[in-house]
């Protein structure tokens, strides 16, 4: 069945699993949810000019353009995967509780400075997101790079077996999806799921010198460490360091952001790509989608980091913004999703680590931030609340910080300033 499978792909322009953006020639795949049946789209996907349909339902048998597979997720998958052994490339795989998406798009403007290189787009990183993005890799393609999610313990063991990383990194523990994993050591044990596929396979990790945890980890398995001889340069504004004696200037806002410009370089050396054309891949990076984006509007200065939120991320928000030199700091942070029984210790937590420092304005938004207790920080039960009362800043000079999970929709906020 999986030879069939595959002269089919070949056949196809691509594959595709959504009929609003479904081209001529492409192979659909029919994928069903809690909400929606996708075989009821086969037909609409055929008018549209798909060459071929996959399909898990019995009414299509009689169909020649239409293919009937026991699940259409596991055919997917494993497509995906025997694609993936039939290039037999390299594959970066990475994972980690803040930072995947931004530092593989920075593995990716610095591989794509001398390959050709493709990877996860946006952030594409579940048990559909990785096959699709395998099967985009063509045979022009000379590296891959794929970004794993996940928020339950065997999630990443499946989706490495199904991208067989060659290379593997986590960027980094912390307090992501603890409703999933249960603690913040359940969380360790399934992000490190990827070093016991690397292990398995005799693959490689790559890991930060500054991280001993990980480094403890992947002592018995073959690894590359960052460079030791770096140092933060400036990171008032946009990040700079120095790494080997060069100056690398970014376009990143954030010191929690030198660490993934770090693992992106040493990929660079995994490749015997030059220092200079890894410096200028990482400088060339200019983040989007609301992560660590640099906003200027004005005289104000906005951090817009809202696509995503846990404790570890805001804390790192937080300390970065009560860095910045400007004289007026405002902070605007929204509920954090996905903690489960710990929600509300964690929100109170970083409603306290907020009111340490000396911001002038801190406002908390959502139904969890609205129970902490707080002394010198203003609370909304919802955004519609917060919306109604803040008052545009009048400082001439003024950074303001926008923090919160992807359903709080903070990106709303632009508006306001």
């Amino acid at each position: 069945m999986i030879l069939d499978l595959y002269n089919l792909f070949l056949k196809s322009t691509g594959v595709s699993t959504d009929t609003r953006t479904i081209e001529k020639g492409q192979l659909f795949i029919a994928l069903s949810g809690d909400n929606f049946d996708g075989n009821t789209y086969i037909n609409a996907a055929l008018e549209k000019g798909a060459m071929h349909a996959l399909s898990d339902s019995n009414d299509f048998r009689s169909n020649a353009q239409v293919t009937v597979v026991e699940n259409t997720v596991a055919a997917l998958q494993e497509l995906a995967t025997y694609h993936r052994q039939q290039l037999n490339i390299p594959v970066v795989g990475l994972t980690g509780s803040n930072g995947k998406t931004t530092t593989k798009e920075l593995i990716l403007s610095v591989l794509s400075q001398s390959f050709n290189v493709k990877g996860t787009k946006g952030n594409l990183n579940n048990h559909i997101g990785v096959p699709l993005t395998l099967l985009s890799f063509d045979k022009f393609t000379e590296i891959g790079v794929v970004e794993m999610g996940a928020n339950h313990q065997q999630e990443i063991a499946a989706l490495a077996k199904i991208a067989k990383p060659t290379y593997g990194l986590i960027t980094n523990f912390g307090k992501a999806h603890l409703e999933g994993f249960g603690s913040l050591e359940g969380v360790k044990k399934g992000k490190s799921e990827l070093y016991d596929f690397l292990e398995a396979s005799n693959g490689t990790a790559i890991v930060g010198t500054w991280d001993k945890e990980q480094l403890a980890r992947t002592h018995h398995i073959a690894r590359i460490e960052t460079p030791r001889d770096t140092s933060v340069l400036d990171n008032t504004e946009l990040l700079s360091f120095i790494i080997n004696g060069n100056t690398v200037n970014t376009q990143l806002t954030g010191i929690y952001n030198y660490h993934n410009a770090l693992l992106a370089y040493s990929v660079g050396t995994i490749f015997n790509m030059d220092t200079d054309t890894i410096i200028k891949g990482i400088s060339d990076y200019t983040p989007t989608n609301h992560r660590s984006q640099l906003i200027h509007v004005g005289k104000l200065q906005i951090i817009m980091d809202s696509y995503n939120a846990n404790p570890s991320s805001m804390e790192a928000a937080i300390t970065n913004l009560a860095g910045k030199n400007t004289p007026f700091k405002i902070a605007v942070l929204g509920d954090m999703f996905e903690l489960g029984i710990y929600a509300q210790e964690e929100h109170q937590k970083i409603a306290d680590f907020a009111q340490k420092y000396a911001l002038d304005e801190i406002h908390l938004i959502g139904s969890n931030f609205n129970r902490t207790v707080t002394t010198n920080a203003i609370k909304h039960e919802n955004f519609e609340a917060f919306a109604a009362s803040f008052k545009h800043p009048k400082e001439t000079k003024t950074t303001v910080l926008i923090k919160g999970s992807r359903g709080m929709a903070l990106e709303r906020v632009l508006k306001l300033l």
